[in-house]
């Protein structure tokens, strides 16, 4: 071994060069629909900043969708450390993973019916098909994202008619299409879907005469939220 060649050292990265995590995207999200709840995005202007923060790679591209937004400046206090809290970078268990993995490899997974849907949903589906309806579903989160990855295969996801549905993705030989859908109330849900579709098919759409039943309760639980966290 030559001990003359070592290896280079690289400068740290500044704190606006760090990779974004899902947890950044999804807090920047949080920042845009409420900004879009209270009158200061037009509907337009929210799809339009969503699409680019869930493409953002680094912190530095998620500063400028927010950066004219109150939300963005309010400082937040860290939770103070937990005697029993796990350590730092380990995963917590049990129902704080929200996350839902949904997997068809030359196969079907199915998720459908009365589901708690969770902030981030998994689909992929190779040389199989993936079905995710939130028709019936129960949505804890204003803000919902499906990643789908299809090989070979299909992700078919249905919502009902009164949410928002945005997405943004591409096929190679492949098709992804997503039905926009603007709800009338600017507090129901959002559904963005990201993906990509390699000789397969992903498709989001609306299913018509379903419904949210309790969409009055659901934005009136997070209206209240919202007013709690400000007063």
């Amino acid at each position: 071994m030559d001990l003359e060649k070592r290896p280079q050292q690289t400068a740290p990265a500044q704190p606006s060069d760090l990779r974004a995590s899902d947890a950044d995207r999804d807090r920047t999200a949080d920042i845009l629909r409420e900004a879009l709840a209270e009158g200061r995005l037009t509907a337009e202007e929210h799809a339009e900043r969503i699409e680019g923060v869930y493409g953002a790679k680094t912190l530095a591209e998620l500063e400028p969708y927010v950066r004219d937004l109150p939300g963005a400046h309010q400082s937040r206090p860290a939770p103070a450390p937990h005697a029993d809290a796990p350590p730092p970078g380990t995963v917590p268990a049990g129902p704080a993973v929200a996350d839902e993995n949904l997997v068809a490899v030359l196969s079907s997974s199915t998720r459908k019916g009365r589901w708690r849907v969770g902030r981030r949903t998994h689909a992929y589906a190779v040389f199989g098909n993936v079905e995710i309806d939130l028709t019936e579903a129960l949505f804890e989160h204003p803000q919902i994202v499906v990643r789908a990855w299809s090989v070979f295969g299909n992700v078919e996801i249905t919502v009902p008619e009164n949410v928002t549905l945005r997405g943004t993705g591409s096929g190679v030989f492949g098709n992804f299409e997503v039905d926009t859908l603007e709800a009338a109330d600017p507090g129901a849900p959002v559904v963005f879907v990201d993906g990509y579709s390699v000789f397969g098919n992903i498709e989001a759409k609306p299913k018509r005469g379903k419904v949210i039943a309790d969409l009055h309760k659901y934005v009136g639980r997070h209206v209240a939220k919202h007013l709690r966290k400000h007063l």
